[in-house]
């Protein structure tokens, strides 16, 4: 079934907002949040995890998104799975929320798959109410999508919203529980202060409605700290909270700082002590590594006292062709040849005349 946009349009204020995005809010954006689930009470019901990294879908730059909540509300599990991959711009990519409640006569599952599909945005869902299961599909052309908002991104955008601050209203596409396409807008609340473990600390308060064309709206109340870790969390008419009970490290934004300028100087051995005894040190330890290897290898001392003894006998205008020529002889690898050939070589012998032969004919 295709699904239509005609009557449900973001602000032209959502849009802009969203090409100002810049890869330093989403950098800033990535780490982890981890709260506990309580009751009105003040009795502990369960978890709550948010992580958000950055990844490659498909060979492109996007974030995976990850939000987790368990735990039991009178005595009956229930819980919320959110996995998700959005783009820099905030476009969902592909998201799978699975959302359960364990009753004892009656359980629900409900499975929701987004994923973009050449031009289109295809929605699938799987619903199993005890022992019955429905399903449905609907698609979206990506064109009319703009603006639009999941549940994984709206867990990056609020980040967001808490560094760049908050309009005083913005407006954008989303889906209420049904995945019947709606509005969702967020507006700013008072800054108040949480108590959080020992410390006493600032938060910033952003509130999101969901305006589902079927039911009535569902209002969410979500407090930061400064940096965008989730301080506080709950459902309008709702008896469970969710808190922050540790400070996390807060995520500061790195300032450029200037590379110190060194100013070069020259170095000079006899005014500077430490290098002096440096430089001394490495002659002694080179002379005595020289003189040790000198006393492993005497024939060395021989080699080169008879090579110089022969250079000035010889007195070469060319020294080096002389030296190769002279050490070419110590090589395994070439031919050998003495460097002496040339004074010591013996005449060759004259050849034996053979006198029976006839006079030679006379013109």
């Amino acid at each position: 079934m295709n699904g239509s946009t005609a009557s449900v349009q973001p602000s032209q204020d959502t849009l802009q907002f969203l090409q100002a995005i810049e890869p330093e809010d989403l950098s800033l954006a990535t780490f982890v949040d981890s709260l506990v689930t309580t009751s009105d009470t003040g009795k502990e019901l369960g978890e709550f995890t948010v992580s958000i990294q950055y990844a490659k879908y498909k060979g492109e730059d996007a974030y995976l998104i990850h939000a987790n909540s368990h735990g039991a509300i009178d005595n009956v599990p229930c819980g919320t799975s959110i996995t998700a991959y959005v783009s820099p711009k905030l476009e969902t990519l592909e998201q799978q929320h699975h959302e359960y409640v364990k009753l004892a006569d009656h359980p629900l599952d409900r499975k929701t798959f987004i994923v973009i599909q050449d031009d289109k945005m295809v929605i699938n869902k799987v619903v199993t109410q005890g022992e019955e299961v429905s399903r449905g599909a609907e698609t979206f052309d990506l064109t009319t999508m703009k603006g639009f908002i999941s549940e994984g991104s709206n867990l990056l955008l609020q980040r967001i919203l808490v560094r760049k601050g908050l309009p005083a209203s913005l407006s954008f596409l989303s889906f209420d529980s049904e995945t019947n396409l709606c509005t969702t807008t967020y507006k700013s609340l008072e800054v108040r202060r949480e108590t959080v473990g020992k410390e006493e600390v600032e938060v910033v308060g952003i509130e999101r409605t969901i305006h589902s064309t079927a039911d009535l709206p569902t209002t969410w109340q979500s407090y930061f700290l400064k940096d965008g870790h989730l301080c506080n969390r709950v459902q309008v008419g709702s008896p469970v909270t969710m808190k922050l009970l540790r400070m996390p490290r807060i995520v500061e934004k790195e300032e450029p700082s200037e590379r110190p300028v060194f100013e070069k100087k020259g170095l000079d051995i006899n005014e500077d002590m430490q290098l002096f005894s440096m430089f001394l040190d490495r002659k002694d330890q080179l002379k005595n590594d020289h003189a040790m290897y000198m006393r492993h290898h005497p024939e060395l001392q021989a080699i080169l006292a008879d090579f110089l003894q022969f250079l000035l006998l010889r007195k070469p205008e060319d020294i080096f062709p002389f030296a190769v020529d002279y050490f070419s002889s110590f090589s395994s690898q070439l031919p050998s040849h003495s460097p002496y050939a040339k004074s010591s070589e013996i005449p060759p012998k004259p050849q034996k005349v053979d006198t029976n032969l006839p006079p030679p004919p006379y013109p």
